[in-house]
């Protein structure tokens, strides 16, 4: 902890006559990027297996119809569809595993366990602060309120380019998110970034829309 204490720091100071009092936020913006550039290869990856899973479907949707009422037949045959073709159903999920840890990361360290960093700020809004902190200051659009404005807009706009390319992917392939209950919510999961930025200390939410810019830029170069 102390040493991720003293590398923020050390950034901070490098970005500081560029950045001023915002230096550790840009600190904290890099370090995600680092991050994610680190897993990137696993998002390639990743894409890779979901068009792999897009392939095939037409031949789940075969099995689907002849097990329809043998589920448990079902699941194995398409374990063995899988395996057949080596794809496998969880490789999606290995990206944002690996990014967890720095995510707790940054909430131990601004949540009390990083002294220093907590004097930081970005603009009016310390970076260890939330945004109740904020509405019980000066109120939602008071200096401090108007970082997380700035930070919801960022966020919101994110979501709906990804909402919007889920939808039409969706559409092009067929798959149709219209259909049933969780069709319908899979495509809005990307605004609950909105609850985390709010409850998170800013210096997390700086990572979280950080993180959440990058991934939807790198889903619209890696599934084109």
């Amino acid at each position: 902890m102390s040493v991720f204490a003293a590398l923020v720091d050390q950034l901070a100071d490098l970005f500081h006559p560029l950045f001023g009092a915002a230096a550790a936020a840009a600190a904290i913006v890099l370090f995600t990027a680092l991050v994610r550039l680190l897993v990137h290869p696993l998002s390639r990856a990743a894409a890779r297996g979901q068009q792999a899973r897009a392939q095939l479907q037409p031949r789940i949707a075969e099995l689907r119809k002849r097990y329809a009422k043998q589920p448990e037949k079902l699941n194995k045959a398409v374990l063995e569809l899988h395996a057949e073709e080596k794809v496998s159903p969880l490789s999606g999920i290995l990206p944002s595993l690996l990014q967890l840890p720095a995510f707790f990361l940054l909430y131990r360290l601004f949540s009390g366990d990083g002294d220093g960093l907590l004097s930081h700020q970005l603009f009016a809004a310390p970076l260890g602060g939330r945004w109740s902190d904020a509405l019980a200051g000066d109120g939602v659009f008071g200096p401090a309120g108007l970082v997380y404005v700035g930070l919801f807009l960022v966020v919101a706009a994110v979501a709906t380019f990804t909402y919007v390319r889920t939808r039409r992917a969706a559409a092009d392939t067929g798959t149709g998110t219209g259909t049933g209950a969780l069709g319908k919510v899979l495509p809005l999961l990307s605004y609950g970034t909105l609850i985390t930025v709010a409850v998170v200390p800013l210096a997390v939410a700086l990572y979280v829309v950080t993180s959440a810019a990058w991934s939807a830029v790198e889903r619209a170069v890696l599934y084109t």
